[in-house]
Formats: structure tokens, sequence, C-alpha cells
């Protein structure tokens, strides 16, 4: 009974790394409950500034032909979880990247800590996302290191929250800030700044799932109900080539505050991850059937 608490509790931690990761520490992507509004931005409903508009169009779509970046982020969701990140993405073609995830605080940072890990090495690959466990976890796995999850595995979990990962987990562009602002129907240019000696221009706008509009606007309203997200706020800092420098978002959820920030740097960067070992891996399925223990 106990080990299967322990197997539910790693993959918790797994899958909410790889969503923060992966996803840029967004929001929508988070399963956690939600309550009360984030504070407002500063930004009026259905009065967008025009030229803000044009300009995170031409940051989407030079994200896209970057294909790929490097990423150091931090996470505090409530008393739940806190982390930090530090990895490449990249996202021309299938996704593919390598992370590696500290846990700094929480209820399930400190579970991890009790099995003599502090932090895992993380690997996205086209058809599954790999977790490396410590050495404590590795004996309750017949000495094998690492977890695979496949993408089906993920999406078929219960309620709602696997299919949005898995999403999430298969497009690692660092697109969905971009198009929460574009979709919120008031993000404004907040002005210029430097941000680790970089020159950007500041966008921020306060997210209302019912208020979005735009192409995007279905899709993006489905995540944050899927995720019970009522309202967020986000704040994005864009470099002279339009590409993303800084990105944070902020809400309320029901075990506490939620912040996530994000550092984005080496666009273009050449990403590649190896696959773990046969040998040295147990399947997510098995795991938490009780088969691969």
């Amino acid at each position: 009974m106990r080990d299967r608490i322990v197997r539910r509790g790693i993959l918790q931690v797994a899958a909410f790394a790889a969503l923060s990761a992966v996803a840029g520490c967004s929001l929508s992507g988070d399963n956690g409950s939600s309550k009360g509004s984030a504070a407002p931005s500063g930004g009026r409903a259905g009065r967008v500034d025009p030229r803000s508009a044009a300009a995170l169009r031409a940051v989407e779509q030079a994200t896209v032909r970057a294909g790929s970046a490097r990423i150091e982020s931090s996470t505090a969701m409530g008393a739940m979880l806190s982390l930090k990140t530090n990895g490449a993405l990249g996202w021309s073609g299938d996704p593919v990247g390598t992370l590696r995830i500290t846990y700094t605080g929480g209820q399930l940072a400190s579970t991890m800590h009790e099995l003599s890990s502090t932090s895992m090495e993380a690997r996205l690959l086209p058809d599954a996302y790999y977790a490396r466990v410590g050495e404590t976890f590795a004996r309750r796995l017949r000495g094998r290191h690492w977890i695979r999850y496949g993408y089906g595995d993920l999406a078929a979990l219960p309620g709602g929250s696997g299919a949005s990962l898995t999403d999430q987990l298969r497009n690692t562009a660092p697109l969905q800030p971009v198009r929460l602002l574009r979709a919120c129907g008031n993000v404004r240019r907040v002005g210029e700044e430097t941000v680790r000696g970089r020159h950007t221009t500041h966008y921020s706008g306060t997210v209302d799932p019912a208020a979005l509009t735009g192409e995007d606007a279905a899709a993006l309203k489905e995540q944050l109900e899927q995720a019970e997200v009522t309202a967020e706020t986000v704040d994005i800092w864009v470099d002279d080539r339009g590409l993303l420098v800084k990105k944070v978002e902020k809400g309320e959820l029901a075990g506490g505050r939620m912040a996530a920030t994000a550092y984005y740097r080496d666009y273009g960067v050449k990403v590649s991850a190896g696959r773990p070992a046969a040998t040295d891996t147990v399947d997510f399925k098995e795991l938490m059937s009780g088969r691969g223990s």
C-alpha cells in the first residue's frame, strides 16, 4: 500500500515538473483548483493596443522559426511543490528536450527528499517523457533508474489532466503565454526594460477564460477550464528579435498562490536527447499497476 502511494507521489512530481518546465510554467497546464482572481495588470478588456497585438503575432512567428532555446525557470505551487528547472527544448519537428529539475520545497518535494532525490533529470522524445529517479527509489524498481511516460498513457489518465499534459509535452515551444495575451482582450505595452543585459519590451495582460477572443480562444478556454483556472496575470519581455527573454504568470489556486517565472536564451541551439537503455527503464503503466516492481 505504501509503495503504491509513493509511486503516485512520484507520478505527480514528475508530471507536474514536466508540465511546468516544458510548457514554460504555464498555469493553464496545471491541474490544481483555482479560486479568486489574479491581480489586474492594468489593461482593460475591449481596448487592445493594435501595435501590441501586431507585436505579439510577430513574437509567435519568430518563436516558431527559432526552433529551440535554453530555459531557466522557477515555479511555486502553494504548499504542494516548488521547483527550479534548467535545460534546453526543441520544437522544430518532433519534441525533444533535456532538463534538470530541482525540488526546492513543498509536500511533494518532501516525498522526493525522503527517497534521497533532490533533483531529477528529464528527457523528452517524440513518443515519451523519461524521468530519472534517485538510487533509493531505483531499488524499489529492481535497480532501474528511468520511468517512461508514454504520451498515449498520460492522455488516458482520468479527469482530462493527462490529455492537457500530453498536448503540452508534444508542443514544447513557449507559445502559450503569447497566445493568452493575444486572446485576453486587454494586453498592453508596459514599456522598455533591460532584462539580464538584453533590451526588451514588456507586455502585460489579465486572462479571464470567459473573455478570451480570437482564433485560439476555444482551445485556450478549454485548457483553462480543465485546469480550473479562473484568472491569471501574464507578463512577457521580448527582445529586439521578437523572442521571449522572460515570462511571469501568477494566480490563486486552492492550495495557495502560484507564481511561475521563466527565462529564455540561446534560441536555435542544437538539442538532442538520448533514449535511456531499456534494461534501465520501467514503464509508467507497469509501475502503477504493480507489475514494474
